[in-house]
């Protein structure tokens, strides 16, 4: 009995060894596990945030496009309106009355008359005004004037453009800005 009780202690102190071991490689196993856990929790964290901010940022630049393309839709609008606005300004000056035409085209020859002192008139095919109509010393029809005058001098080197398109486009270009505030705050 002897030999079995030995043989029982040492079979006892090999399983309590062996358990020993066991609940060693568990608590190893464990810690492991946890360390893992940490790291795949801390990487997918950090992925998380990557993938969030290159949402933002995508979303950001998503916006800021639609804006760009908005803004320049907008500007188009403004565009097209302020050449309408121009173009419908330009055909009622140029399909003005006979009365009213002359009586503009009196003014254009009276301020012409500060820099060219008897000026000769160059008109439009279209019109049928004389010399004494307007107050000047010849009048010339010439067909590339639609509406309006060409003043000039008796030699011809001092010239004044007084047609319709040619003054409305001096005055658009020195207050497009100001009408363009005006209309679209």
């Amino acid at each position: 009995m002897a030999l079995a009780n030995v043989t029982q202690e040492i079979l006892k102190s090999a399983d309590d060894r062996a358990a020993a071991i066991k609940a060693q490689a568990d608590a190893e196993i464990a810690k492991i596990n946890a360390d893992a856990d940490a790291k795949i929790s801390e990487m997918k964290d950090k992925e998380d945030k990557k993938l969030k901010e290159a949402v933002e940022r995508l979303s950001r630049q998503e916006l800021s496009s639609a804006e760009l393309e908005s803004k320049k839709i907008v500007l188009a609008k403004k565009k097209e309106l302020l050449t309408e606005a121009f173009d419908g300004t330009l055909a009622d000056l140029e399909n003005a009355s006979s009365d009213v035409k002359l009586e503009q085209y009196k003014a254009m020859v009276e301020a012409a008359k500060k820099v060219i002192a008897n000026p000769k008139a160059l008109i439009s095919e279209n019109d049928s005004f004389s010399a004494a109509d307007l107050g000047v010393s010849e009048v010339v029809k010439d067909s590339r004037i639609k509406a309006g005058l060409i003043l000039q001098s008796e030699d011809g080197q001092v010239e004044v453009d007084m047609q319709y398109s040619t003054i409305l486009q001096e005055i658009w270009d020195r207050e497009i800005r100001s009408v363009s505030e005006i209309l679209f705050r």
